[in-house]
């Protein structure tokens, strides 16, 4: 069976570029045709290592970054998309081709293919749905309808958790939760100092409060330090860089940057923290207690409570609360004892989630055809 992966790129960090990297070496090393397409890769080196049977080819269309693929510098450049893509797909004749959620090609797949087409889901439409119910104008009400028509027609649509169905208007969507690539056989010691969060910088990810939250928890200990790791906008990282100054939390935070190795950073902390406004299914906490890393988070939708049982592995707090968000990581500080036990249990919970089992229900899937 061929099969053709659609992203973005791959040369920067992120829980779709992941996950789609783990998928296709799995098909790649069970005997599948694979090939990964991108838009930009712009002849940059692989951020995940790939198969060497798997065929990698780059569009280089070049949609500029943080622009709207809606831009009329970017509408330019759709008829070398659809006609690079159409030639493609048309040479390798796949038997189906899956594209992730957020691209352009996302509008035009299902019409240039005789292949099954997929759409796979790696963000909440939580905050997509707030803004749809609002009292909208002509012109989005009508991007609303022509997204649901669009996505009617690709055979499936894949999403991460079944609390993410209501905000789906078709009926081909399937259910199939990120899995985990490798679970690790070291074991966080949850002896140091240390809290660690990581993810894009950006609004969504709710960094700002976790700094709000980080200035109670100082109070009370301010040997303990927060590392934030990820990559952004500058004017973004600046804007946490200034928050923390102004709170005097320069010796307790540190916005550390992109790591190509989270698990080792993971592994040397005690906790981890999410404070995101919206998750699907975030990759980083399976990331987490797969070294045995208790963790705490706000309950936003929906991620994060398909993930973490409360009270177990680790705590759920109530949404964008930021004192009850400092109150259990304090409760993780000053207990060792519970730190060891969420840890224990966190490393065991994500055997239900390794990528064998979670492959099955691809296969499963892909069978249908």
């Amino acid at each position: 069976m061929k099969i053709v992966y659609i992203l973005e790129q791959f040369y920067l960090h992120g829980g779709g570029e992941k996950v789609t990297c783990a998928k296709v070496n799995w098909l790649s090393k069970n005997g599948f045709d694979v090939t990964l397409i991108s838009n930009k890769q712009n002849n940059k080196k692989h951020i995940y290592p790939l198969e060497k049977n798997i065929k990698f080819i780059d569009l280089g269309i070049n949609y500029k970054k943080g622009t709207s693929y809606f831009h009329p510098k970017h509408l330019t450049l759709v008829p070398k998309h659809i006609i690079k893509l159409y030639k493609i797909l048309s040479k390798i004749k796949p038997d189906i081709v899956v594209t992730l959620s957020l691209q352009f090609d996302y509008y035009f797949l299902p019409f240039m293919t005789k292949a099954k087409t997929i759409r796979e889901f790696h963000s909440s439409r939580y905050l997509y749905n707030i803004n749809r119910n609002k009292k909208n104008s002509f012109f989005k009400k009508i991007k609303y309808t022509i997204h649901d028509f669009i996505e009617k027609k690709y055979n499936y649509n894949v999403i991460l958790t079944i609390d993410e169905r209501k905000h789906y208007k078709s009926k081909n969507i399937v259910v199939i939760p990120n899995g985990i690539n490798v679970i690790s056989n070291s074991t966080a010691k949850l002896k140091k100092k240390t809290v660690i969060s990581a993810g894009r910088i950006a609004l969504v990810k709710g960094f700002d409060r976790l700094i709000k939250t980080w200035a109670i928890i100082a109070k009370k200990h301010p040997n303990w330090k927060l590392e934030i790791y990820g990559e952004g906008e500058t004017k973004d990282i600046n804007k946490l860089q200034k928050q923390i100054n102004i709170l005097n939390l320069q010796n307790q935070i540190c916005l550390c940057g992109q790591t190509n190795n989270l698990q080792n950073k993971m592994l040397e902390s005690s906790i981890y923290v999410m404070s995101s406004k919206t998750e699907c299914f975030p990759m980083v906490l399976l990331e987490s207690l797969a070294v045995g890393l208790p963790i705490v988070s706000f309950d936003c939708p929906y991620g994060p409570r398909n993930i973490i049982s409360n009270n177990e592995d680790g705590f759920l707090v109530k949404d964008q609360d930021i004192y009850e968000l400092a109150q259990a990581i304090i409760k993780l500080i000053n207990d060792e004892e519970l730190r060891f036990k969420m840890g224990k249990r966190a490393k065991k919970s994500t055997s239900r989630l390794k990528q064998d089992i979670v492959m099955k229900q691809w296969l499963k899937l892909f069978h249908k055809f």
